[in-house]
């Protein structure tokens, strides 16, 4: 495993270190020590100490994020949620484990706190690598990382699309008519 901890607002004492690479080293159990674990500890003004970790395994990425007035307990809970996403994906992820499916999301810029935002302001900029797939593995992908949409080149068309959940929880698609 590959564990990546970053922390804004705050420094990560050798304690909460050795927390997180124990609580971490829990997934070789579930894999080969092939992923990629990404940690980001933030804290925030009235004691909100967020804890998200990202884990990418052969491009399939899960991701949880916990929000708690303790950073340990912050932790403690984003790692307990990847453990119980890779439960319940396990077969998706078995059948997934090719390492050139996907590259990892990589972000090149720090958002903006909240209250300095403007309406009309680009206040983050996300870039990533897409790679083909199809519409079922783009609905997967997004429900595993718990996002209501995901940006995707679709394998039938090559038109980049977006798949997203409705208000009434069935999935939309997006794709653009090029004219």
């Amino acid at each position: 495993m590959r564990l990546t901890v970053n922390a804004r607002n705050m420094t990560v004492s050798d304690a909460m270190q050795e927390r997180i690479e124990k609580k971490l080293n829990k997934l070789d159990r579930y894999f080969r020590g092939e992923e990629d674990v990404q940690v980001k500890l933030s804290q925030e003004r009235g004691a909100r100490n967020i804890a998200e970790i990202t884990l990418v395994v052969g491009g399939v990425m899960l991701r949880a994020e916990e929000i708690t007035s303790d950073m340990y307990q912050s932790v403690d809970r984003a790692a307990d949620k990847i453990v119980r996403q890779i439960r319940r994906h396990r077969t998706k992820l078995e059948k997934k484990a090719d390492p050139a499916a996907l590259e990892a999301l990589t972000s090149d810029e720090e958002s903006v706190p909240a209250w300095e935002e403007t309406p009309d302001e680009l206040v983050r900029v996300k870039r990533f690598v897409v790679k083909p797939m199809a519409v079922e593995d783009a609905i997967a992908q997004m429900d595993m990382l718990g996002h209501s949409f995901f940006v995707f080149v679709n394998a039938e068309t090559s038109i980049t699309s977006v798949v997203y959940r409705r208000s009434d929880g069935t999935v939309g698609m997006i794709e653009p008519i090029l004219g």
